[in-house]
């Protein structure tokens, strides 16, 4: 015999639940529109005729779709200042072809070619590898410094004379890099820059400028001053050789040298050097801009039970929306004084 479970007078029944199938939440979700056509046959010998009548329903897309939230945006964009650069940090080499700083599972540092770039413009590349984005972070007391974390755990490094590496898992001396903006001339697709510092707009801004980044390391010689300062640089040797030809034409070995380049990464290059000139790409979702608009919007949104639990009684609808409007200027609590006034419900007033 089966147990039920115990029943009182006076208990309520419990609703059940009705279920949508598939096809009745799609029409729900989706609204439907109908096309009626008539139809008018050919009329027969007879005179007669059947009215036909076709119907087609046609299944409309949901136009209700949710805002594009730019605190989710996976895209990579360029920083604004030094300050800005936070989480998956992709850093352009200035090398022919296109090349960006990379670390294997050893720690070994190299120059790994970029494939999702526009034209060879740098401030279009994004990374296809794991390898080619470290984690950028700030350390409070350090002087802005930030570190550089790979994909495998290590974090990059540079020593006194200027190796770098990426072996350790625990942030030193030589795992503190300085980020230092640097104006250019007009980057024509192939990485080579100019300084420009005379050429100004009537607005009073560079004209043809564009902002590149340098990233000071611990071999700098304080000692020294400015000019004691190094930076993390990319120096190309090998590729064309023009006096490398046989009787007019270019042997098959000779053309592949050509194409070759060796690109040694260094952590000593001297602030003049175009080759310390990098492009520091970011996900735009971890600028603080977009991070402070999200904070301010969790800040925007309160209830009205919130809101009425605040006050102390019951609102209005236009006290709830002169306090939500006050919430979004600044001035809510301000806002909620005057309407605890106006209830003569202010316990907390002295």
């Amino acid at each position: 015999m089966p147990v039920k479970p115990l029943t009182f007078k006076g208990d309520k029944k419990a609703k059940k639940r009705k279920h949508r199938t598939l096809e009745t939440a799609d029409e729900y979700n989706h609204p439907q529109s109908q096309n009626t056509s008539i139809a008018h046959p050919p009329a027969s010998s007879q005179g007669g005729g059947a009215l036909t009548t076709t119907t087609t329903t046609t299944i409309q897309p949901s136009s209700s779709a949710a805002d594009h939230d730019p605190s989710e945006d996976d895209s990579w964009t360029t920083p604004d200042a030094a300050t800005d650069i936070a989480g998956p940090t992709l850093i352009v080499l200035p090398t022919t072809p296109p090349t960006c700083l990379a670390s294997d599972a050893h720690g070994n540092v190299f120059a790994s070619p970029l494939e999702n770039i526009v034209d060879n413009y740098p401030e279009t590349a994004e990374p296809h590898d794991v390898r080619q984005v470290w984690v950028a972070s700030t350390v409070a007391g350090t002087g802005g410094q930030i570190n550089l974390k790979g994909s495998h755990g290590g974090f990059l490094s540079c020593d006194r004379i200027g190796v770098l590496g990426a072996r350790r898992e625990a942030r030193g001396l030589e795992e503190g890099f300085m980020v230092e903006p640097v104006m250019t001339g007009t980057d024509n697709g192939n990485n080579d820059t100019t300084t420009t510092t005379t050429t100004t707009t009537s607005t009073g801004g560079v004209a043809n400028a564009r902002m590149r980044w340098r990233i000071r390391t611990s071999a700098t010689k304080t000692a020294e001053g400015d000019q004691g300062k190094r930076y993390i640089c990319a120096v190309v040797t090998g590729g064309d050789d023009d006096n490398e030809k046989e009787d007019g034409k270019e042997t098959a070995e000779k053309e592949m040298k050509k194409k070759t380049i060796a690109i040694s990464l260094r952590g000593d290059g001297d602030a003049d050097s175009e080759s310390t000139y990098l492009v520091l790409k970011m996900q735009a979702r971890f600028k603080p801009r977009l991070m402070q608009n999200k904070e301010t919007k969790a800040r925007e949104k309160v209830s009205r039970r919130e809101l009425e639990q605040a006050v102390g009684r019951k609102l209005e609808d236009d006290e709830v929306r002169r306090l939500k409007r006050a919430r979004k200027e600044g001035t809510y609590y301000e806002e909620i004084l005057d309407v605890r006034v106006k209830g003569k419900h202010d316990k907390f007033a002295s």
